[in-house]
């Protein structure tokens, strides 16, 4: 069945039909074309242009569909459909007869497959966020077993400095972090609904869009249908994404091809993750990790691709856009793939800490500690750095390390050098001063893995979605206070006033289900306070709370507010996301407007906890 025909007095030639049809790769969007056209039969019937009868078969023949693609995904590939769509169109009017052909009432491919396209981003995107959490998950678990084992830093690939193992770990978990949070605010602005903007001037019907927009899951409306059918940047965006976590993998990877290698050999490969050679028998070669090295190129490809196919295309739709879907495709998976089996990959490395150790002393890596320690004495850096290359040129002349010079050889260069200058040159003396925060002090790399997988909770939790509240929230967000406030941890608050102070209050959804909640409270002195803080009943210690505070924070930097405070009988909760413990007498306003009313005022056991942004 043609969607076009009637224009036509012939068919299409077969290898038009081969080189046009794009049902061999968009058929994986059948489950969003399915979900998008139940919402458009429920729009029609609104706007009376189906019978509630219609309506009740177009809705069970697209449950049918939706039942068998779950079964068989590949079901429409057994069609010689043109496209997704009319596969779906067809196999309807199959079971239905003619009011399946009421279906594409008031709408055009041009939007529906935009739409499907969100939708299928949307739901990817939340698998992706997983899979890099996972990722992250397996780089703490690494630097967790090797917290205190040294290996050698190196600059220009020549060792540097020491640095301890978690903490090499832990700069690749800094970088997915960011591709993580790049993901969730991409999968944020994809979420408009381009679905009743027409072909390009928007439907002939006047469908209400916010309710379609609420029934499939979207966050908000394309507003405007020529924009809306004809960019695909939600595909350029998550492309680049993938294309830049695709790169701090293969960095990753490049890391441990050579740290694995002969020539290093501080880090072991597993067997489960190795390959051998069919001519050398001694062999074991990281293959994983130069397959992830290789497809780095290809995802980064597509990315090139899909800029080159946008780049000159006139408004509105053109067909240059149908290749928009392979290679988008293609490049998530292959994303997806690495990020599986890297996180699958390394708790199957183990470290040799001894020679990684004895590789992190050679190569005079404590010159720089020999500088500091001249600075100590009070010479100036520059000249520091002079007279500590001239000795370890001193002893690379009598083939050994530093802190093998005699400490006469070192006071004929600097008289001021004293005995305590080879405590200074032990290699974990010289660590221990990399204390400034971000350094590879033990004691800062401990709190560092602390708060990555403090982090990671808070990340794994933001998956659900965290968002603004909205005046639909009111009852469900009543019914959490009302709960805690019966429990002694909340006071009681009316719907009309949550209803007033909707705007403050970030909540937190598991399938589309609120269960939990939180607000920022802004005083007359711009000073802000977390309220109303709560979850639903066996949901504590997954990380939710952690998401709704730091949203919340987040909102209160954005406002330019300075310091947060929260009043609470579980401090230990606020401490581990950065607050401190206050003062509370020192909050008049606090004081004057809440506490008057708590019926623990002169008894009372909560604790005052305050941050500074």
């Amino acid at each position: 069945m043609s969607m076009w025909g009637g224009r036509f007095e012939q068919g299409s030639a077969a290898e038009f039909c081969e080189f046009n049809d794009s049902l061999k790769f968009d058929y994986v969007l059948a489950p969003f074309d399915i979900q998008a056209s139940k919402a458009w039969v429920n729009a029609l019937t609104e706007q009376a242009l189906l019978t509630s009868e219609e309506q009740k078969q177009l809705q069970d023949g697209l449950a049918e569909l939706a039942a068998e693609i779950q079964v068989n995904p590949k079901l429409p590939l057994s069609s010689n459909a043109e496209d997704i769509h009319s596969w779906v169109e067809e196999a309807l009017q199959d079971r239905l007869g003619n009011v399946a052909r009421k279906l594409h009432t008031g709408r055009s491919r041009n939007d529906l497959v935009a739409t499907d396209l969100r939708l299928w981003a949307i739901a990817k995107a939340h698998v992706m966020g997983e899979q890099i959490a996972a990722t992250i998950e397996a780089l703490i678990a690494f630097a967790e077993r090797y917290e205190f084992s040294v290996m050698p830093g190196y600059t220009h690939l020549q060792r540097a400095q020491p640095v301890l193992v978690s903490h090499w770990a832990l700069a690749y978990v800094e970088m997915l972090e960011r591709d993580l949070d790049r993901l969730k605010q991409a999968r944020d602005r994809l979420s408009t609904l381009p679905l009743g903007c027409g072909a390009l001037a928007g439907s002939g019907i006047a469908v209400n869009r916010s309710l379609l927009a609420k029934e499939l899951g979207f966050n908000d409306l394309c507003r405007n249908s020529l924009d809306a059918v004809s960019d695909r940047d939600f595909v350029i965006e998550l492309l680049s994404i993938a294309s830049l976590g695709m790169v701090h993998l293969s960095r990753l990877s490049e890391d441990l091809v050579f740290y694995c290698s002969g020539e290093a050999g501080f880090f072991l490969l597993g067997d489960a993750i190795s390959s051998g050679s069919s001519l050398m028998p001694q062999k074991k070669n990281p293959d994983v990790f130069e397959l992830i090295r290789g497809k780095t190129g290809r995802v980064s490809g597509h990315l090139q691709a899909m800029l080159m196919t946008v780049k000159g295309l006139p408004l509105a739709y053109n067909k240059d856009m149908q290749e928009d879907k392979e290679g988008f495709f293609d490049a998530l998976q292959q994303w997806q793939q690495c990020l599986a089996i890297m996180a699958y990959a390394l708790p199957h490395l183990t470290v040799d800490e001894a020679l990684a150790q004895k590789s992190a002393e050679l190569g005079y890596s404590n010159a720089t500690d020999l500088a500091d320690y001249l600075v100590g004495k009070g010479i100036a850096f520059r000249d520091a750095h002079e007279i500590s290359g001239k000795l370890v040129l001193t002893a690379l002349r009598k083939k050994v390390p530093l802190e093998q010079l005699s400490l006469a050889e070192l006071q004929k260069e600097v008289p001021e050098i004293a005995d305590d200058v080879f405590a200074a040159l032990a290699l974990r003396a010289g660590m221990d001063r990399r204390c400034a925060l971000g350094g590879t002090a033990p004691k800062q790399v401990h709190g560092a893995l602390r708060r990555a997988r403090q982090r990671l909770q808070a990340q794994v939790a933001s998956l659900t979605h965290i968002r603004q509240a909205k005046l639909s929230d009111v009852p469900k967000i009543a019914e959490l206070i009302r709960y805690w406030a019966g429990k002694g941890e909340h006071l009681p608050r009316q719907e009309q006033d949550i209803m007033q102070a909707i705007h403050q209050f970030a909540v937190a959804e598991i399938d589309g289900e609120l269960v939990g909640c939180g607000a920022l409270y802004v005083y007359g002195t711009g000073l802000a306070e977390i309220r109303s803080l709560g979850l639903k009943e066996g949901l504590q210690g997954k990380g939710l709370g952690v998401e709704i505070v730091q949203c919340l924070l987040d909102q209160a930097r954005t406002l330019g507010i300075g310091r947060v405070i929260a009043l609470t009988r579980a401090p230990a909760f606020f401490a581990k996301i950065g607050f401190s413990i206050a003062d509370k007498s020192r909050w008049p306003e606090k004081v004057m407007k809440d506490c008057e009313f708590c019926p623990r005022k002169h008894a009372c056991d909560e604790t005052g906890l305050e941050i500074h942004l």
